[in-house]
């Protein structure tokens, strides 16, 4: 293929636009296969920040960085503007050490084994996917970045890849998430959403979001029981006294002490008016070491709309 004069400026200001570029399908943020997802976990294990190219949002680009490259494969690696390789490549250097000296890195030692463990409603429903792939690419294979963002697909054994099997799957994951990987549970769901469910002992607490309707029946079923829920408005003294949830606390100096005095354990609600402020508000108590912190999607507007509409909105 003929590398058109424009395009090859255009990959090259690309290809220079950081000291590490990846040209692969999707982001960084949510990889489209899982070769890229594979070599975005090296990077995010290596290092803070670097450029991605979405080779899907630009035909030009995906077919043009294989004729600059010469190299007919998705994702591609540069560092420093020259060519490294693909996903195999990248693999290998980084399972030897040197794809670690290549970005100035100090190379950590890895496990040498992992534990995944899949459920059988999620084996059974990844039986017929499975059998769609050339045998060489039935591995399941699990990749998990440093925000613990998950990547699950079908692909080859990789070098460095840890192995485990369960429910009769062989299941490898890329050296640079055996640690994040230790201990994952991989489910199959269909409510409330149908889809897989990854429980990962090994990820940090997370604000939690609550819909207004899933709010008011466990507030329906502590008050049943007699049992405490703490449920906090964290706007102003006069938009509390303007709406308010039934049972909600509103923060002030003595509240917060109250809060900070609880068991980390605790599970704490936090309402405003629209979701913003007690989202904030939710991830400052996660930051205090609180792990079962929860935001009340849309806040009292949304209750006003969705559960109680002589909740007055404003």
């Amino acid at each position: 293929m003929a590398l058109a004069p424009e395009t090859k400026l255009k990959i090259e200001s690309l290809v220079h636009s950081d000291r590490v570029v990846l040209f692969m399908k999707g982001t960084r943020e949510q990889p489209r296969c899982g070769f890229s997802a594979a070599v975005v976990g090296m990077l995010d294990e290596l290092l803070p920040t670097y450029a991605t190219v979405d080779v899907l949002a630009d035909p030009e680009i995906r077919e043009g960085i294989k004729a600059f490259s010469d190299w007919p494969t998705l994702p591609q690696l540069y560092i420093g503007g020259e060519f490294v390789g693909g996903s195999d490549i990248a693999k290998d250097l980084y399972a030897s050490g040197e794809l670690h000296k290549q970005l100035g890195v100090e190379r950590a030692s890895s496990a040498s084994s992992v534990t995944v463990t899949l459920t059988l409603t999620a084996a059974t429903a990844l039986a017929a996917a499975r059998e769609q792939e050339p045998p060489h690419q039935r591995f399941l294979r699990l990749g998990v970045n440093p925000r613990f963002q998950h990547a699950l697909s079908f692909g080859p054994e990789l070098p460095g890849d840890a192995a485990t099997s369960s429910q009769g799957f062989e299941i490898r994951v890329d050296a640079a998430s055996v640690k994040r990987a230790q201990g994952v549970v991989i489910d199959f769901v269909t409510r409330p959403q149908t889809g897989f469910k990854i429980q990962n002992p090994n990820e940090p607490a997370r604000v939690k979001q609550l819909k207004v309707k899933d709010l008011k029946a466990r507030l329906d079923d502590a008050r049943a029981k007699g049992s405490p829920f703490l449920l906090y408005d964290v706007r102003t003294k006069g938009e509390h006294e303007t709406a308010r949830i039934g049972g909600a606390k509103l923060v002030d100096d003595v509240v917060r002490a109250e809060i900070a005095a609880l068991p980390k354990n605790t599970p704490l609600y936090f309402h405003c008016h629209h979701g913003g402020r007690s989202q904030a508000a939710a991830e400052h108590w996660l930051a205090q070491g609180f792990t079962d912190v929860s935001n009340v999607e849309g806040g009292i507007d949304a209750w006003s709309l969705e559960v109680d509409s002589s909740v007055p909105r404003y």
